[in-house]
């Protein structure tokens, strides 16, 4: 079987705050939620038809709660790949979501920065040709 990273841990304050956004905001699916010894919660978002998977993961420590809305440190930390790029940026500002700057072409396809309810950076991209 081919190697794959198939889910990334995504540090949050509150599950529910999380999936809400994720799913409201972003039209991300609820792939599970389910409940774990201790209070935690098992809980994967992935954009409809993804492979890939965020992990919601609720802070449980001081040192994990000040890495939430910074986990790269101020660079773009995950891509959106769109293959229409128009469509989602339009949707995705209807629903609030704050984009850091106008679309723009470049050589590797369209794309725009836009931040996640904690701050992160993302880019929203559709690739080009």
């Amino acid at each position: 079987m081919p190697r794959t990273i198939a889910t990334v841990t995504f540090l949050v304050r509150a599950y529910d705050e999380a999936i809400a956004w994720f799913t409201d905001a972003l039209g991300f699916t609820l792939v599970a939620d389910t409940p774990l010894p201790d209070g935690k919660r098992w809980v994967v978002v992935a954009p409809p038809g993804s492979g890939a998977r965020l992990l919601l993961a609720e802070a449980a420590t001081p040192e994990q709660a000040a890495r939430i809305g910074d986990q790269t440190g101020g660079r773009v930390f995950l891509f959106l790949e769109t293959d229409d790029f128009d469509r989602d940026h339009a949707a995705m500002r209807e629903r609030g979501v704050r984009f850091h700057e106008a679309p723009r072409r470049e050589a590797y396809g369209t794309v725009a920065v836009f931040e996640d309810l904690y701050g992160n950076m993302w880019d929203l991209i559709e690739p080009a040709g």
